[in-house]
């Protein structure tokens, strides 16, 4: 991989993670580490956004922090939860208000399916607004969950039907640890939990090399571990550390 190589990282959460404190859950020790490695620009969303119920402070509080201590990187993502009555109006704030080009859903956390009608209309809005929606889908391995905190991974198969809720919808899988059967131009993949010899290319071959992306899923995990798969997969570290993550924000064509 290119020393030079500029990195786009579409996965780092800001705040505390609710059942541990990790190395680097302050934003300022964060955003030091992605530039020591070159990331140019990150998409941010809060671990705040798993368990907090007022969402509405939760997004304020994510677009304030990029904004004081980002560094000119972090890019805040919000969340939006369709079973709250007000959610239209949270969805408005975080596009018009905050500017965020991007919302990360937690349906495992909130308690819905992406099979509801309120997870549709979601979409559908979304796409109207041209938002990238991202869904991880754990955001720890439920093997290592807290006993009494024991959340099932989201089930990924509806995705391929609300890929199609309108052209202008672009969805971004996070946090997968298995490869899902959705070949859409539209559904991207990031390879934070990718695991074993050559996840990437498999990852790749599932999917399709442009619609893979670079995410760490930091500071859950070491920021470092996400850099060596790409320089493992021997694939060509540019689309995967940047251009195809460009497309997908409709950066490029």
């Amino acid at each position: 991989m290119n020393a030079r190589q500029v990195i786009l990282d579409t996965n780092v959460s800001l705040s505390r993670y609710p059942f541990r404190r990790l190395p680097l859950d302050e934003t300022p020790k964060l955003v030091a580490k992605l530039k020591q490695h070159k990331v140019t620009r990150a998409l941010a969303g809060s671990f705040d956004a798993m368990l907090h119920h007022d969402l509405g402070a939760v997004n304020e509080r994510t677009a304030r922090e990029c904004k004081e201590y980002g560094g000119g990187i972090l890019a805040p993502v919000g969340c939006v939860d369709p079973t709250q009555p007000d959610w239209r109006e949270e969805l408005r704030r975080c596009h018009e208000a905050y500017r965020m080009t991007a919302i990360r859903l937690h349906p495992n956390y909130h308690g819905y399916t992406l099979a509801d009608s309120a997870a549709r209309e979601l979409f559908a809005d979304a796409a109207r607004r041209k938002l990238l929606v991202q869904i991880p889908l754990e955001m720890e391995d439920e093997r290592t969950l807290h006993p009494r905190l024991k959340v099932a991974p989201v089930d990924w198969r509806p995705c391929a039907e609300l890929a199609a809720v309108g052209p202008t919808l672009r969805l971004q899988i996070l946090n997968c640890r298995l490869f899902p059967a959705i070949k859409a131009k539209n559904v991207w993949f990031d390879f934070s939990m990718t695991e074993g010899v050559h996840g990437i290319r498999r990852l790749t071959d599932s999917v399709g090399t442009s619609q893979v992306v670079f995410g760490s899923h930091a500071p859950f995990y070491y920021w470092e571990s996400a850099l060596l798969k790409v320089t493992e997969s021997g694939l060509d570290a540019a689309a995967l550390c940047e251009t195809n993550a460009r497309r997908m924000l409709g950066e490029l064509p």
